[in-house]
């Protein structure tokens, strides 16, 4: 039976967070998982939280990350609450380091992309022009691909530059569209003749265009542009706007709100910025780096 202090904390999360129905049940489950496996969550000291290594030891490193980061959240939430006077979620197993993004795109493999789609919408062929739109909504604002060609035709802004987008779980958050998207979007309406209610309608006038056909358009173009069409998908220009935002210096907390993820922990998978650059980072911004080199 749940415990009142697990209510609470779900309660929190659903009205000071937002979070969506699908994520409390994932973290009631898991909470509830974690108090039958050592009992009292409330009352668990550094040794028995650490003893859930053994017990979860079988879980592949994306599902222990996941319920490691539940319970992190928890115990600070009742460190907050005053329900406990320490925090032992230190003493939880630490899942290995996720392996770097299998695929990423270089910048010069999305200026190639970019090259070819705004070569080929040039003129007013409606493919084409609805191509360069997905590709800068893709790149541009991070969307996931199922959040792209469901969006609503009420979801293009009029004045503000931003695109509702509903994501997991039904959240909804504001994304950023920058003018280049505003651009090709514009010249995109003005081309499309369906009445549907979907922003980019399928070619079969019900519904809008699939996830499945979005991915053949992008693989097709990567190849008309000179690129392994292996590398490209919607999710791989996901990465690479979020992984190109970071290298440019941008806020991990917002790069977490621009992609609509519910954990920070998900959003951290970018960080895996090449160390080179990290040693030039400190190199030239760290106040030590001012200072003159003892003679």
């Amino acid at each position: 039976m749940i415990t009142a202090a697990i209510e609470s904390f779900l309660h929190m999360l659903a009205a000071e967070r937002g979070a969506a129905a699908n994520t409390l049940a994932a973290y009631r489950r898991d909470l509830e998982g974690a108090e039958e496996a050592i009992g009292d969550l409330v009352a668990a000291d550094h040794t028995t939280l650490a003893s859930l290594g053994t017990t979860w030891a079988a879980l592949a490193p994306s599902s222990l990350a996941r319920k490691c980061s539940v319970l992190r959240q928890f115990y600070g939430f009742l460190v907050d609450e005053g329900l406990r006077g320490d925090d032992p979620s230190a003493a939880l197993p630490r899942p290995r380091a996720r392996r770097p993004l299998p695929r990423l795109l270089s910048h010069a493999e999305v200026e190639a992309l970019f090259a070819r789609a705004e070569e080929e919408a040039c003129g007013d062929q409606a493919n084409a022009v609805r191509m360069l739109a997905l590709l800068e909504l893709l790149y541009g604002s991070g969307l996931r691909a199922t959040e792209l060609v469901s969006l609503p035709l009420s979801a293009v802004p009029r004045d503000a530059p931003f695109l509702t987008v509903t994501g997991k779980g039904g959240q909804q958050r504001m994304v950023p569209v920058s003018t280049r998207a505003r651009q090709a979007l514009s010249r995109w309406l003005v081309l499309r003749a369906d009445q549907s209610k979907w922003l980019f309608p399928s070619s079969s006038r019900q519904g809008y265009l699939t996830r499945i056909r979005l991915f053949q358009l992008l693989r097709a173009l990567a190849a008309r542009a000179g690129i392994d069409p292996e590398k490209v998908s919607p999710h791989v220009l996901r990465h690479a706007f979020a992984t190109h935002l970071l290298e440019g210096g941008a806020d991990l907390r917002v790069l977490q709100t621009l992609l609509g993820h519910a954990d920070i922990v998900t959003t951290q998978i970018y960080t895996h910025v090449d160390s080179a650059r990290l040693v030039a980072l400190v190199n030239a911004r760290h106040p030590l780096a001012l200072r003159p080199a003892a003679g």
